[in-house]
């Protein structure tokens, strides 16, 4: 499996192919009504530094939600992947979440966290107070994506939902199933053979199936392994020209 710089850089390829249906899956509660008309639009994701000398914070995908006709106030969604959920800090959250709102002027910041493995119970909250006052009080939306099970999401319409199948909860049974239904959801959902492409690599890198399991899909899913066999000979005859032409030059 891909290490974490990977993981970070899939997920945010992901996000940002996918921002509608990322903020529809991940963040249902904030997002889960998003129109049509709605723009949604990735920001800059270098933030600016207090002093030149300091390291900054690079988030994994912030985005600007905008309502046309200034329907309802924007709102400024940031989503985290983090691989391990020890490494998760939920003051550093807080502290990134604050100086957006401040860097935007704005209150309206959504944090999203998206666990990609939950074996340890993570901090859900921060509550900042003394005897006598409360003074900050902080919670962010959370996916543990681990801990959904794949099969209620094997007929979702959401591709970023059928993408994280091999990432859900299943038996060791169902492997095959849920790499297929996967697939199926990427064939079904984008039209592009440029990102069916890209994203067969996705499915590929989280589901890891070992050479009988591969052939087991084969066997069990002819179609869907016709339509593979046929995208990886495009991209093998699309390198050989591209070879070509670069030699030429």
């Amino acid at each position: 499996m891909a290490n974490r710089t990977s993981h970070d850089q899939n997920f945010k390829n992901l996000i940002l192919d996918y921002p509608r249906e990322a903020l529809a899956f991940f963040a249902s509660e904030e997002a889960g009504d998003l129109l049509p008309s709605v723009k949604v639009t990735p920001i800059r994701q270098e933030q600016l530094k207090e002093r030149l000398g300091d390291r900054f914070h690079e988030l994994d995908v912030p985005l600007l939600v905008e309502w046309p006709n200034g329907q309802r106030e924007a709102l400024l969604f940031t989503l985290e992947e983090e691989t391990d959920p020890g490494r998760f800090s939920i003051h550093r959250l807080a502290h990134y979440t604050l100086h957006l709102s401040e860097l935007f002027d704005t209150e309206r910041v959504v944090p999203v966290v998206i666990f990609l493995n939950s074996n340890k119970k993570v901090v859900e909250s921060l509550h900042i107070r003394s005897e006598r006052h409360s003074y900050l009080q902080f919670h962010y939306l959370h996916t543990h994506l681990n801990k959904l099970p794949a099969n209620q999401y094997f007929s979702s319409q959401n591709i970023v939902a059928r993408l994280n199948l091999p990432n859900m909860e299943w038996a060791e049974k169902d492997k095959i199933d849920v790499y297929a239904n996967a697939i199926q959801g990427l064939f079904s959902l984008e039209p592009s053979i440029e990102k069916q492409l890209k994203y067969i690599d996705f499915v590929d890198i989280y589901s890891d199936l070992s050479t009988d399991e591969r052939k087991a899909y084969q066997r069990r899913y002819p179609q869907e392994e016709s339509k593979m066999a046929g995208l990886a000979e495009r991209l093998r005859t699309e390198g050989i020209q591209q070879g070509m032409q670069q030699g030429m030059q």
